[in-house]
């Protein structure tokens, strides 16, 4: 058994904030991870951090471009668990679009018509949550409660995904770090925590 994650974001940037606008969600953006730690992390996005009008198929970094410029974006994250070979079929999938990824573009158009409720398709163009359902699809997850005319937010319908975090994106592996973290550190700072109450 392995998991795959699904990280719903908001950056709070000019083009995020029109998509939360006019979905009336909290999230405007969707990655898929292939690991706890999120460093093996995809998604349609901007190519150049600084410029949000040339898009598509990236690898996405949590301290690095975008989520890096943006440290207020805000996060859940969805844990997915599916069979060794589902996961080998969505890596796959995903992996071999990165490598043609100068063949793809960030479907604008799309995003756009989302406001409208209608699908916009458009050759080897998707934008975020068109991505991810692709990707899960290929690998045989049931998606079939998801909308045809995708949002990210739609991720949360999905009947296995369990959320494991909540909270500001550059404070996650925080979280990590803490549930490792050696049962007799984690007595310390309940002690000091015990320590500077009773002050």
């Amino acid at each position: 058994m392995q998991k795959i994650y699904l990280v719903l974001t908001h950056t709070g940037t000019l083009l995020s904030n029109l998509i939360k606008l006019y979905t009336k969600n909290d999230y405007s953006h969707v990655s898929i991870a292939f690991d706890e730690d999120l460093d093996e992390m995809y998604s349609f996005g901007r190519l150049f951090t600084y410029n949000a009008f040339i898009g598509g198929l990236v690898r996405e970094y949590l301290y690095k471009g975008t989520f890096k410029r943006f440290k207020k974006t805000t996060t859940s994250i969805y844990s997915i668990d599916v069979s060794d070979i589902q996961y080998d079929e969505i890596k796959k999938v995903v992996l071999k679009m990165y490598e043609r990824r100068r063949n793809y573009k960030f479907n604008f158009w799309g995003v756009f018509f989302v406001m409208f409720n209608k699908k916009i398709k458009r050759k080897n163009a998707l934008y975020c949550a068109e991505f991810v359902k692709y990707a899960l699809a290929s690998g045989n997850v049931n998606v079939k409660n998801l909308p045809e005319i995708i949002k990210p937010e739609d991720f949360k319908q999905l009947k296995d995904a369990r959320l494991i975090y909540k909270g500001l994106l550059k404070e996650y592996k925080n979280r990590i770090r803490a549930i490792e973290a050696p049962a007799e550190i984690s007595t310390q700072i309940e002690s000091i925590i015990r320590t500077k109450a009773a002050v």
